[in-house]
């Protein structure tokens, strides 16, 4: 079985075939001008090209795609027939596919082309008001590639060079000792980390119209055995699901341990809606989005880490830029659940992970290569 590659060249003039096969291209010249010599001609190449591309064509799939006669016109086989009806075919019915391809690949190079425009990799926990983002700065020529991952996945590709920015949320006032600073400690190292700050948000219980179980806090979740949806370990409403456990004194494993996980809020919501689940920990937007009630528990903190030594950059300057904004930030004051918080601001990260205490001895960390 013979299968199909597709490729894409770039050029100052690519012409106005929206895709291209030289096979077809040599066997429709062929069958116009009946000859090998005047295939040539039009194609613009030597006779001695487009005879040994025909050979080789003919070796790879294994067909005869010329009628060879002496003294006669050249003429395509039958299989040359059907390959040349194929490509027609499917040019014809795959049209409006094709042509919006070919669209977005040349959005997305016009971007390489463009001195003003700048591309931020960003690997980042999940949250709602990081898509509108990327929406706002796509109209100012800023373009965020997101990739979502749990929070202490997303500071590890940081460490190891694979993004820009790492998304990740800690619950305000976290204690030295407590799970969260157990958890982004040992990732962190003051001097070669910055903090951007970005939202403050609310996490609760998602739960169903009306909250038919009086599900106020994790200790009622544990009380009326309720079926409660997980996230992933690495994420960050994982660490902070180990947290507030922590604070109402109960066990890692008193909402059971999970037989399957959600990859975001808006999954956690979904499988409280669907009745798949009694209640779940996530943001009040997910919740809202899908008709269930939402009972706040905590608020945190939504930062973005990045190097020292990329803080200054262009693509990263043009960011702090937008965030400072007060069209983003009305913007982002207007979703359910979030509050703009000291956006693109630099701080301190004493200040913001307060069980930094630096007159002990600093954990000395690999500097990411």
């Amino acid at each position: 079985m013979h299968r199909i590659q597709l490729h894409y060249t770039l050029s100052r003039d690519a012409g106005n075939r929206l895709i291209r096969n030289p096979l077809p291209e040599l066997l429709a010249a062929v069958a116009q001008e009946g000859s090998i010599s005047g295939a040539a001609r039009t194609l613009g190449l030597s006779y001695r090209h487009v005879w040994g591309a025909l050979k080789r064509w003919e070796e790879e799939l294994g067909g005869a795609l010329i009628v060879w006669g002496k003294g006669q016109a050249a003429q395509l086989s039958e299989f040359g027939e059907k390959l040349l009806w194929a490509e027609r075919q499917a040019q014809a019915r795959l049209a409006p596919q094709i042509a919006a391809l070919h669209a977005d690949l040349e959005r997305a190079f016009a971007v390489a082309f463009d001195a003003d425009a700048h591309v931020l990799t960003l690997y980042a926990s999940h949250d709602d008001a990081l898509g509108l983002l990327r929406e706002h700065a796509a109209a100012h020529s800023l373009h965020l590639d997101i990739r979502f991952t749990g929070s202490v996945d997303a500071i590890r590709a940081l460490n190891e060079g694979r993004c820009t920015l790492a998304g990740f949320h800690t619950l305000e006032g976290a204690a030295p000792l407590s799970h969260t600073a157990r958890t982004y400690q040992p990732l962190l190292q003051p001097g070669l980390h910055k903090l951007i700050g970005f939202a403050r948000r609310t996490q609760g219980l998602m739960v169903a119209r009306g909250n038919p179980m009086g599900l106020h806090r994790l200790r009622d979740v544990v009380a009326q055995g309720a079926r409660f949806v997980h996230r992933p370990l690495g994420t960050g409403t994982r660490v902070l699901l180990g947290e507030l456990l922590e604070r109402e004194s109960l066990a890692m494993d008193a909402l059971g341990r999970p037989a399957h996980t959600e990859p975001s809020h808006a999954a956690v919501a979904q499988a409280v809606a669907s009745g798949a689940a009694d209640a779940g920990l996530g943001i009040a937007l997910a919740a809202q989005a899908r008709g269930l009630d939402f009972v706040p528990l905590v608020h945190e903190n939504y930062h973005l880490a990045c190097l020292k030594t990329s803080l200054d950059q262009p693509p990263t300057l043009a960011l702090r830029s937008l965030l400072q904004s007060p069209v983003w930030q009305a913007r982002m004051a207007q979703l359910s659940g979030y509050a703009p918080d000291q956006c693109g601001q630099v701080l301190a990260m004493s200040a913001v992970l307060p069980w930094w205490k630096f007159s002990a001895k600093k954990r000395v960390l690999r500097s990411p290569r």
